[in-house]
Protein backbone atom coordinates (compact mmCIF):
# COMPACT_ATOMS: atom_id res chain seq x y z
CA UNK A 1 0.00 0.00 0.00
CA UNK A 2 2.80 2.46 0.85
CA UNK A 3 4.62 1.83 -2.19
CA UNK A 4 1.88 2.37 -4.80
CA UNK A 5 0.00 4.82 -2.80
CA UNK A 6 -3.07 3.28 -2.23
CA UNK A 7 -5.19 4.89 0.17
CA UNK A 8 -7.58 2.28 2.99
CA UNK A 9 -10.31 3.24 4.41
CA UNK A 10 -10.17 0.50 7.07
CA UNK A 11 -14.12 -1.23 8.98
CA UNK A 12 -13.90 -1.47 12.36
CA UNK A 13 -14.43 -4.76 14.70
CA UNK A 14 -16.19 -4.52 17.98
CA UNK A 15 -15.32 -6.50 20.86
CA UNK A 16 -18.45 -6.01 23.11
CA UNK A 17 -18.96 -2.61 23.87
CA UNK A 18 -14.71 -1.33 22.48
CA UNK A 19 -14.74 -0.72 18.73
CA UNK A 20 -11.33 -0.92 17.16
CA UNK A 21 -10.08 0.30 13.82
CA UNK A 22 -9.02 -2.70 11.55
CA UNK A 23 -5.35 -2.57 11.31
CA UNK A 24 -4.91 1.19 12.91
CA UNK A 25 -5.95 0.32 16.56
CA UNK A 26 -5.91 -3.83 15.90
CA UNK A 27 -3.40 -5.96 14.32
CA UNK A 28 -4.11 -9.04 13.35
CA UNK A 29 -1.62 -10.89 15.80
CA UNK A 30 -4.02 -9.15 18.23
CA UNK A 31 -7.30 -9.54 16.93
CA UNK A 32 -6.88 -13.50 16.87
CA UNK A 33 -5.24 -13.38 20.42
CA UNK A 34 -8.39 -11.64 21.70
CA UNK A 35 -10.46 -14.18 19.73
CA UNK A 36 -8.57 -17.35 21.47
CA UNK A 37 -9.30 -15.66 24.92
CA UNK A 38 -12.81 -14.52 24.50
CA UNK A 39 -15.99 -17.00 23.92
CA UNK A 40 -18.06 -14.35 21.75
CA UNK A 41 -17.64 -13.53 18.60
CA UNK A 42 -16.29 -9.92 17.63
CA UNK A 43 -18.52 -7.91 15.36
CA UNK A 44 -17.73 -5.72 11.98
CA UNK A 45 -18.93 -2.45 10.88
CA UNK A 46 -18.86 -0.92 7.85
CA UNK A 47 -17.01 2.26 7.65
CA UNK A 48 -19.38 5.49 7.96
CA UNK A 49 -19.38 8.29 4.72
CA UNK A 50 -17.25 10.44 6.01
CA UNK A 51 -14.64 8.34 6.53
CA UNK A 52 -14.86 7.87 2.55
CA UNK A 53 -15.06 11.73 2.08
CA UNK A 54 -11.96 12.58 4.63
CA UNK A 55 -9.86 10.15 2.35
CA UNK A 56 -11.29 11.65 -0.92
CA UNK A 57 -10.74 15.12 -0.31
CA UNK A 58 -7.31 15.00 1.30
CA UNK A 59 -6.39 13.11 -2.62
CA UNK A 60 -8.37 15.89 -4.35
CA UNK A 61 -5.87 18.29 -2.12
CA UNK A 62 -2.88 16.47 -3.46
CA UNK A 63 -3.69 16.82 -7.03
CA UNK A 64 -6.09 13.14 -7.77
CA UNK A 65 -8.44 14.18 -10.45
CA UNK A 66 -9.57 10.61 -10.17
CA UNK A 67 -9.87 8.02 -8.02
CA UNK A 68 -11.03 4.24 -8.41
CA UNK A 69 -12.40 2.87 -5.37
CA UNK A 70 -12.21 -1.17 -5.09
CA UNK A 71 -14.70 -2.04 -2.91
CA UNK A 72 -15.36 -5.49 -0.42
CA UNK A 73 -18.55 -7.33 -1.87
CA UNK A 74 -21.61 -5.04 -2.00
CA UNK A 75 -23.71 -8.07 -1.29
CA UNK A 76 -21.74 -8.80 2.57
CA UNK A 77 -20.76 -5.23 3.57
CA UNK A 78 -22.12 -1.97 3.04
CA UNK A 79 -18.68 -0.56 2.68
CA UNK A 80 -19.93 -0.06 -0.71
CA UNK A 81 -23.00 2.31 0.33
CA UNK A 82 -20.58 4.37 2.12
CA UNK A 83 -18.29 4.81 -0.67
CA UNK A 84 -20.76 5.85 -2.78
CA UNK A 85 -22.47 8.32 -0.65
CA UNK A 86 -18.92 10.16 -0.28
CA UNK A 87 -18.46 9.86 -3.81
CA UNK A 88 -21.70 12.15 -4.32
CA UNK A 89 -20.27 14.66 -1.80
CA UNK A 90 -17.65 15.25 -3.08
CA UNK A 91 -18.48 15.59 -7.13
CA UNK A 92 -17.28 19.00 -6.84
CA UNK A 93 -13.90 18.72 -6.31
CA UNK A 94 -12.84 15.31 -7.67
CA UNK A 95 -13.98 12.66 -9.88
CA UNK A 96 -15.00 9.07 -8.06
CA UNK A 97 -15.54 6.15 -9.71
CA UNK A 98 -16.39 2.98 -7.16
CA UNK A 99 -16.25 -0.58 -8.60
CA UNK A 100 -18.26 -3.80 -6.33
CA UNK A 101 -15.02 -6.55 -6.78
CA UNK A 102 -17.52 -9.13 -5.50
CA UNK A 103 -14.52 -10.56 -3.68
CA UNK A 104 -13.10 -10.79 -0.35
CA UNK A 105 -9.67 -10.59 1.25
CA UNK A 106 -6.48 -11.41 -1.16
CA UNK A 107 -9.36 -11.66 -3.92
CA UNK A 108 -9.87 -8.04 -3.54
CA UNK A 109 -6.34 -7.35 -2.58
CA UNK A 110 -4.83 -8.23 -5.71
CA UNK A 111 -6.95 -6.20 -7.73
CA UNK A 112 -6.43 -3.15 -6.10
CA UNK A 113 -2.65 -4.06 -6.78
CA UNK A 114 -3.44 -4.39 -10.54
CA UNK A 115 -5.40 -1.33 -10.56
CA UNK A 116 -2.49 0.52 -8.72
CA UNK A 117 -0.11 -0.73 -11.46
CA UNK A 118 -2.40 0.24 -14.39
CA UNK A 119 -2.65 3.76 -12.82
CA UNK A 120 1.35 3.75 -12.30
CA UNK A 121 1.54 2.92 -15.65
CA UNK A 122 -0.72 5.67 -17.16
CA UNK A 123 -3.68 4.09 -17.71
CA UNK A 124 -6.74 6.46 -16.98
CA UNK A 125 -9.53 6.01 -14.22
CA UNK A 126 -11.95 4.56 -17.21
CA UNK A 127 -9.80 2.25 -18.58
CA UNK A 128 -8.68 0.71 -14.66
CA UNK A 129 -12.41 0.60 -13.75
CA UNK A 130 -13.27 -1.40 -16.70
CA UNK A 131 -10.04 -3.77 -16.06
CA UNK A 132 -11.16 -4.30 -12.17
CA UNK A 133 -14.58 -5.00 -13.25
CA UNK A 134 -13.23 -7.78 -15.58
CA UNK A 135 -10.99 -9.35 -13.17
CA UNK A 136 -13.95 -9.55 -10.59
CA UNK A 137 -15.63 -11.74 -13.00
CA UNK A 138 -12.67 -13.91 -12.89
CA UNK A 139 -11.75 -13.71 -9.69
CA UNK A 140 -11.76 -17.23 -7.07
CA UNK A 141 -11.80 -17.18 -3.69
CA UNK A 142 -12.10 -20.42 -2.28
CA UNK A 143 -11.09 -21.84 1.53
CA UNK A 144 -12.04 -24.38 3.93
CA UNK A 145 -12.82 -23.42 7.11
CA UNK A 146 -12.68 -25.25 10.84
CA UNK A 147 -16.08 -24.74 11.71
CA UNK A 148 -19.26 -23.02 9.78
CA UNK A 149 -20.13 -21.36 13.78
CA UNK A 150 -18.76 -18.08 12.77
CA UNK A 151 -20.59 -17.53 9.50
CA UNK A 152 -23.78 -18.59 11.02
CA UNK A 153 -23.68 -16.30 14.68
CA UNK A 154 -22.63 -13.64 11.87
CA UNK A 155 -25.51 -14.30 9.78
CA UNK A 156 -23.61 -15.06 6.27
CA UNK A 157 -24.47 -18.31 5.96
CA UNK A 158 -27.95 -20.77 7.18
CA UNK A 159 -27.98 -22.26 11.12
CA UNK A 160 -29.18 -25.39 9.92
CA UNK A 161 -26.08 -26.05 7.51
CA UNK A 162 -23.62 -25.25 10.01
CA UNK A 163 -25.43 -27.18 12.90
CA UNK A 164 -25.36 -30.20 10.46
CA UNK A 165 -22.01 -29.57 9.90
CA UNK A 166 -20.44 -29.51 13.21
CA UNK A 167 -22.78 -32.62 14.32
CA UNK A 168 -20.90 -34.33 11.84
CA UNK A 169 -17.57 -33.13 12.38
CA UNK A 170 -17.19 -31.51 8.96
CA UNK A 171 -14.54 -28.96 7.07
CA UNK A 172 -16.36 -26.97 4.97
CA UNK A 173 -15.72 -25.57 1.88
CA UNK A 174 -16.77 -22.59 1.10
CA UNK A 175 -16.36 -20.00 -2.18
CA UNK A 176 -17.07 -16.49 -2.76
CA UNK A 177 -19.09 -16.66 -5.89
CA UNK A 178 -20.97 -13.20 -7.18
CA UNK A 179 -19.90 -11.63 -4.07
CA UNK A 180 -21.87 -14.05 -2.19
CA UNK A 181 -20.03 -16.14 0.33
CA UNK A 182 -21.42 -20.15 -1.03
CA UNK A 183 -20.69 -23.87 -0.40
CA UNK A 184 -18.89 -25.46 -2.31
CA UNK A 185 -18.31 -29.19 -0.52
CA UNK A 186 -17.32 -30.74 2.38
CA UNK A 187 -14.91 -33.20 3.69
CA UNK A 188 -14.72 -35.36 6.63
CA UNK A 189 -10.68 -34.01 7.60
CA UNK A 190 -8.87 -31.23 7.22
CA UNK A 191 -5.90 -33.07 5.10
CA UNK A 192 -8.96 -33.67 2.65
CA UNK A 193 -10.28 -30.75 2.62
CA UNK A 194 -6.50 -28.78 1.73
CA UNK A 195 -6.66 -31.64 -0.99
CA UNK A 196 -10.10 -30.29 -2.03
CA UNK A 197 -8.85 -27.37 -2.66
CA UNK A 198 -5.56 -28.04 -4.14
CA UNK A 199 -7.29 -30.12 -6.74
CA UNK A 200 -9.27 -26.56 -7.56
CA UNK A 201 -6.54 -25.00 -8.45
CA UNK A 202 -4.85 -27.77 -10.17
CA UNK A 203 -8.01 -28.35 -12.62
CA UNK A 204 -7.50 -24.63 -13.71
CA UNK A 205 -3.28 -24.31 -13.66
CA UNK A 206 -2.89 -23.33 -17.04
CA UNK A 207 -5.26 -20.02 -16.46
CA UNK A 208 -4.39 -19.17 -13.14
CA UNK A 209 -3.39 -15.90 -12.51
CA UNK A 210 -2.10 -13.90 -9.80
CA UNK A 211 -2.42 -16.84 -6.84
CA UNK A 212 -2.62 -16.21 -3.35
CA UNK A 213 -3.02 -18.06 -0.85
CA UNK A 214 -4.94 -16.87 2.61
CA UNK A 215 -4.75 -18.17 6.07
CA UNK A 216 -6.11 -17.44 9.69
CA UNK A 217 -3.01 -18.36 12.08
CA UNK A 218 -2.67 -22.02 10.31
CA UNK A 219 0.55 -23.78 11.51
CA UNK A 220 -0.34 -25.85 8.47
CA UNK A 221 0.13 -23.29 5.42
CA UNK A 222 3.50 -24.15 4.44
CA UNK A 223 2.72 -27.56 3.84
CA UNK A 224 -0.59 -26.29 1.74
CA UNK A 225 1.91 -23.90 -0.32
CA UNK A 226 4.02 -27.23 -0.98
CA UNK A 227 1.11 -29.25 -2.20
CA UNK A 228 -0.06 -26.67 -4.43
CA UNK A 229 3.65 -26.13 -5.93
CA UNK A 230 3.72 -30.06 -6.53
CA UNK A 231 0.39 -30.55 -8.53
CA UNK A 232 1.26 -27.66 -10.67
CA UNK A 233 4.21 -26.56 -10.61
CA UNK A 234 3.40 -23.85 -13.52
CA UNK A 235 1.57 -22.14 -11.15
CA UNK A 236 4.54 -19.74 -10.65
CA UNK A 237 5.04 -17.09 -7.61
CA UNK A 238 2.68 -17.82 -5.11
CA UNK A 239 1.71 -14.87 -2.42
CA UNK A 240 1.26 -15.75 0.87
CA UNK A 241 -1.10 -13.38 3.58
CA UNK A 242 -2.74 -13.74 6.43
CA UNK A 243 -6.78 -13.23 7.01
CA UNK A 244 -7.17 -10.12 8.89
CA UNK A 245 -9.75 -9.32 11.61
CA UNK A 246 -13.10 -7.96 9.26
CA UNK A 247 -12.71 -11.26 7.21
CA UNK A 248 -11.38 -13.49 10.01
CA UNK A 249 -14.56 -12.26 12.12
CA UNK A 250 -16.53 -14.56 9.91
CA UNK A 251 -14.51 -17.55 8.80
CA UNK A 252 -12.51 -17.95 11.82
CA UNK A 253 -9.56 -19.32 13.23
CA UNK A 254 -7.85 -22.28 11.08
CA UNK A 255 -9.47 -20.80 7.80
CA UNK A 256 -7.31 -21.53 4.69
CA UNK A 257 -7.67 -21.08 1.42
CA UNK A 258 -6.73 -19.58 -2.29
CA UNK A 259 -7.56 -16.61 -4.16
CA UNK A 260 -6.61 -16.05 -7.86
CA UNK A 261 -8.35 -15.05 -11.44
CA UNK A 262 -8.79 -17.37 -14.40
CA UNK A 263 -7.00 -15.88 -17.18
CA UNK A 264 -9.75 -15.02 -19.66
Amino acid sequence: MERHGIGVVPLSIRFGDEELIDREQLSVDEFWRRCAASDDLPSTAAPAPGQFETVFRSMAADGATDIVVVSLSGALSATIQSAELAAREVADAVRVHVVDSRSVTLGLGTMVLAAAEAAEAGDDAESIVAAVTDMAARTRVIGALDTLENLRKGGRIGGAKALLATALSIKPIIEVIDGVVEQAGKQRTRSRALAFIVDQVAADADRVEGLAVLHAECPDVDDFVAMLRAAAPQLGDIVVGHIGPVIGTHAGMGTIGVAYRRRA
